[in-house]
């Protein structure tokens, strides 16, 4: 299978390396500091799944320079998706499949606008890993995707990336509901993120004050709230779930928006709780303690010169 990572940061590099390591033919399209080190030096990955360096890699700034792809793994920061997309137009193969791993809930809409909803996977990132320098990673959390066609359907092309992940030891689920899922990872992201991120602390210190921790159970709630209203059903059990998952496994994570912050980046505030406020006032729905957040980050993102 060839396999197009566009947008090959942290997350990209990571399962395309993994897939690289597992015989997959990976081309990594990056920019700037981190594209001309892996083109000099290639990746070399930090991991709690075992390290791994690969010192050759196929890294572009152009990805019609390698095209066409079975599978385009769609990594970029949901601010990029109109640019990335577009550089993209002419560079799947017939049958192929453009999949957003990125945060928020609406990205499918759009890349399906552009490229029809059947060429469109979406897909979750279970991952904690940082790029600690260019062409540098360190993985220290879960490590997986789960994914799905849009409209539930097991196809054939769903099952053949997903024999290539588990053969690269990423695979999570082959979901037939991704909406669901992609709105269970939401209710994550839109507590942890921006909440670490405000606070400038792992999971870990927000779990550990109890005011931290009510703060994202109510966060998560609104979530689950907004969700169903959506047409979503997240279920009542899935709060405590993932608390006690957050609690025993990602107590170390810096958050990729604490990342992005203190790198100086543009914050997803749009793609991690603005949606939730948006999709909140469309159904009438209160969600105060999501709009508290919605400002915050807002101001943060503003007041640190990045929107």
């Amino acid at each position: 299978m060839k396999i197009l990572v566009m947008g090959a940061g942290a997350i990209g590099a990571y399962y395309g390396a993994r897939l690289q390591e597992a015989g997959e033919d990976v081309v990594y399209c990056a920019r700037g500091d981190n594209l001309r080190a892996m083109q000099e030096r290639g990746i070399d990955i930090r991991s709690i799944r075992g390290d791994l360096r690969l010192d050759k890699v196929t890294a572009t700034a152009d990805p019609r320079q390698h095209a066409p792809y079975d599978l385009i793994l769609f990594c970029v920061k949901v601010y990029d998706t109109e640019p990335a997309a577009a550089a993209l137009k002419g560079c799947l193969a017939p049958g192929g499949a453009i999949m957003t791993l990125q945060n928020g809930v609406e990205n499918e809409a759009r890349l399906a606008e552009l490229f029809g909803a059947g060429a469109v996977m979406g897909g979750n990132a279970r991952i904690g890993v940082e790029l600690v320098e260019p062409g540098k990673l360190v993985h220290n959390t879960t490590g997986t995707i789960e994914f799905g066609e849009l409209d539930g359907r097991i196809t054939p092309r769903a099952g053949a990336i997903a024999e290539a992940m588990r053969r690269a030891g990423i695979f999570g689920e082959l979901s037939t509901n991704i909406r669901a899922s992609r709105w269970d990872k939401l209710m994550w992201n839109a507590a942890f993120n921006t909440v670490t991120t405000l606070t400038h602390t792992t999971v870990g210190e927000v779990l550990d004050d109890p005011e931290g921790y009510a703060l994202i159970r109510t966060l998560m709630e609104e979530v689950r709230a907004v969700a169903a209203a959506d047409g979503v059903e997240l279920s009542g059990e899935r709060i405590a779930q993932v608390m006690a998952h957050s609690n025993k496994n990602l107590r170390p994570l810096r958050t990729s928006t604490l990342q992005d912050l203190q790198r100086g980046k543009p914050l997803e505030v749009e793609a991690l709780i603005g949606v939730v406020v948006r999709i909140a006032r469309r159904h009438g729905i209160k969600v105060p303690a999501s709009e508290a957040i919605y400002a915050l980050m807002r101001l943060l993102d503003r007041d640190s010169g990045r929107s």
